[in-house]
């Protein structure tokens, strides 16, 4: 999180965003009901393991979620539009 960041969408802000923490709760459903049945253990062999991004940043701007690694990129690549 100690990186810039530029958004890859509207490609001008690099100071107003939302840090999106993604919490993974392993859980099974009831499939008619959809009611949570039970909490499952992460290391149970029949429930894949999430794989996704800890962390989804969401533009302040114009609201583009993506990957926090997206928005380093932009900024680091020192691509975006200019106020002439």
């Amino acid at each position: 999180m100690e990186n810039p960041y530029l958004c890859p969408g509207c490609g001008t802000n690099r100071s107003r965003f939302n840090l999106i923490q993604q919490n993974v709760r392993p859980v099974k459903k009831d499939p008619q009901t959809g009611e949570i049945m039970e909490e499952v253990d992460a290391n149970d062999p029949l429930q894949a393991t999430y794989r996704g991004e800890a962390i989804r940043v969401q533009c302040g701007v114009c609201a583009l979620v993506d990957t926090e690694e997206r928005f380093i990129k932009m900024a680091l690549s020192g691509v975006g539009k200019t106020n002439s």
